[in-house]
């Protein structure tokens, strides 16, 4: 099982897979709490993590893994969406041997998605950016992926969230009618307060900065992290 588990992820590899999907207390393919037998008296513990899922984290640890049960959490679907096509667009970027301006333009659009998983990579990543190379070499590109990657690892709460929201607010300031922003930061209340979707102030931010041509927030992929029709900040 080991030696399949090792060509199969040698060969998932290959395929250039952006995100996996493992099957619930599997013992090949179970992410965590498998059945683990110590012995025949004793009963199983569930301390277990399947074979297959632990050559495959190991292998390629910065890929976005779940387990088919923990889909059922709407924030923890949108978030492993939001790394598959995260992951997408970084690989992509990896391949076009990238200019600095590319770099630039790529952090720029994720700036706000990052902001909404984890503040502190948020900063640290803007950093490294400022202090890239001339031409970035693929050493600088992996520390930049890992970090990122692994930002998007960590939970966007609805704290983070209002935080993000508030802060992109804050580029209509002067711009709104009064009742227009009274409206927006009405919406961003309800949403703090569990009265409303993630989507409902969204959706508001997207059409003002249409509008308005703010041409930063338009950028901002946090907005539209994936399609639209899977629906999934219905439900945040």
């Amino acid at each position: 099982m080991n030696d399949f588990a090792r060509r199969g992820v040698q060969d998932l590899a290959r395929r250039g897979l952006s995100g996996y999907v493992l099957k619930r207390g599997s013992p090949s393919c179970g992410m965590e709490r498998v059945k683990l037998y110590r012995d025949d008296t004793a009963p199983p513990e569930r301390a277990g993590v399947g074979l297959f899922a632990r050559v495959l984290r190991e292998a390629l640890p910065l890929l976005p893994v779940e387990e088919e049960g923990r889909l059922d959490d709407p924030r923890r679907r949108d978030g492993f969406i939001t790394r598959v096509f995260a992951y997408r667009r970084l690989a992509a970027l990896r391949e076009m041997a990238p200019r600095p301006g590319d770099v630039v333009a790529f952090h720029r659009a994720h700036e706000y998605l990052l902001l909404a998983h984890s503040p502190a990579a948020y900063t640290r990543l803007g950093r490294l950016v400022a202090e890239r190379p001339v031409k970035p070499a693929p050493a600088w590109l992996d520390r930049y992926g890992n970090g990122f990657m692994r930002a998007l690892q960590t939970e966007a709460t609805p704290r983070k969230h209002v935080n993000v929201l508030q802060h992109m607010a804050g580029f209509f300031k002067g711009r709104l009618a009064p009742a227009e922003r009274r409206e927006l930061l009405a919406l961003i209340g309800d949403y703090a307060a569990g009265r409303a979707p993630l989507v409902v102030p969204i959706t508001l931010i997207n059409h003002h900065a249409a509008r308005l041509e703010v041409g930063y927030l338009l950028e901002q992929l946090y907005l539209r992290p994936h399609p639209k029709e899977l629906m999934l900040r219905n439900h945040v």
